[in-house]
């Protein structure tokens, strides 16, 4: 399935652009099904998209007791740390949107599992419970690597298969145990988007989008049931062709 590039001339343009995409998205969602599942980023796009989404009067239009919230990965840190990814987006104003706590679905930490293991375990059966591990959207940050959720380049857990979350242990990035969706789990989205900024990963972009071999660019292997989009600003769409 093909990608669709979409460039914003400036990170914030890029963050505000999204919140807007977001909202539709989730009213959509909505109107065909009920509710909405949504797997957010980490990172500082992760949270500038959030940010744009809590200053948006068009968040109104959205009933936010409806959306279920998840994360692509997790740092398998206490609650409330501040390198969480779910940390960092409830400061960036999640908590602010009226969701409700219950569905609100945090990968459990060091505080309430034995391992990452478990962790991985739990959080899996919560999708299951949940539905069935189907999103409707499924955000993604890109590292410079090309590295998706805690999918990194040549690390062993990364081919992970029939699983939803596996426990990542010696990430090359800190910190170094995680709890990531696999490949499989992340493809069963109905749309797929790559939300990324910055020159530094112009590289993993161009790579991500040109279907470079999993084993260097996890990005680009990851697609959408029904689309997939690379949301991107112009220092991180920098290497791609006219």
């Amino acid at each position: 399935m093909s990608s669709t590039v979409v460039v914003h001339p400036t990170r914030q343009s890029l963050a505000d652009a999204a919140a807007a995409r977001l909202v539709v998205a989730v009213v959509d969602a909505q109107a065909a099904r009920g509710v909405a599942h949504v797997s957010m980023t980490g990172g500082s796009m992760g949270s500038e998209i959030v940010r744009s989404l809590a200053a948006s009067p068009a968040r109104a239009a959205v009933d936010w007791s409806r959306v279920h919230v998840f994360w692509g990965d997790e740092r398998w840190l206490p609650a409330g740390d501040p390198d969480r990814n779910d940390t960092q987006n409830d400061e960036a104003g999640l908590a602010s949107l009226g969701l409700d706590p219950d569905h609100v679905h945090r990968v459990p930490g060091p505080d309430a599992t034995a391992s990452a293991e478990e962790s991985a375990e739990a959080y899996s059966a919560t999708i299951r419970a949940v539905d069935g591990g189907a999103f409707d959207v499924m955000v993604l940050g890109v590292g410079p690597d090309g590295h998706i959720a805690s999918l990194f380049p040549g690390h062993p857990a990364s081919g992970t298969t029939d699983a939803i979350a596996i426990a990542v242990h010696d990430s090359p990035k800190p910190p170094p145990t995680r709890v990531s969706l696999t490949l499989e789990c992340l493809e069963r989205s109905r749309e797929v988007w790559f939300l990324v900024s910055g020159a530094d990963k112009a590289d993993a972009v161009r790579r991500g989008v040109e279907g470079a071999p999993f084993e260097t660019t996890p990005a680009a292997h990851v697609h959408g049931e029904e689309r997939t989009l690379w949301l991107l600003d112009a220092d991180a769409a920098g290497e791609l062709g006219g």
